[in-house]
């Protein structure tokens, strides 16, 4: 866990959020400022920047994660969704914890932004 980190500490419980899942390894819980009628997010319990600091040490997480989307849409039903992680501040990352978006609930153009 990193101190400054404010997805650390929504998976450490400290500050509260919706929770759609969560296991050992990850968190998932309902975005805060919905861009879709279904969108939350999902993040490893463990601090990763973001993919760029993805590597051979801590890929299984993101496998599971992977798991862990494809679980939960089957639960809520979604029959099509977005997946999105942004990398770096030009590309809208705003918190430096990896973090992958699930939108669902509408159409979603291309390409986006």
């Amino acid at each position: 866990m990193k101190n400054d980190c404010l997805f650390c500490a929504i998976a450490a419980g400290e500050i509260p959020s919706s929770k759609v899942y969560e296991d050992e390894l990850c968190y998932a819980f309902y975005d805060i400022a919905p861009q879709a009628p279904v969108h939350f997010l999902v993040i490893p319990k463990d601090h990763i920047g973001s993919v760029a600091e993805v590597d051979g040490q801590n890929s299984a997480v993101v496998a599971h994660i992977f798991e862990v989307i494809a679980r939960v849409a089957r639960e809520l039903g979604l029959e099509s969704y977005r997946v999105v992680s942004n990398i770096g501040e030009q590309a809208g990352q705003s918190v430096h914890h990896l973090h992958f978006h699930v939108l669902s609930g509408r159409d979603m153009t291309w390409p986006p932004g």
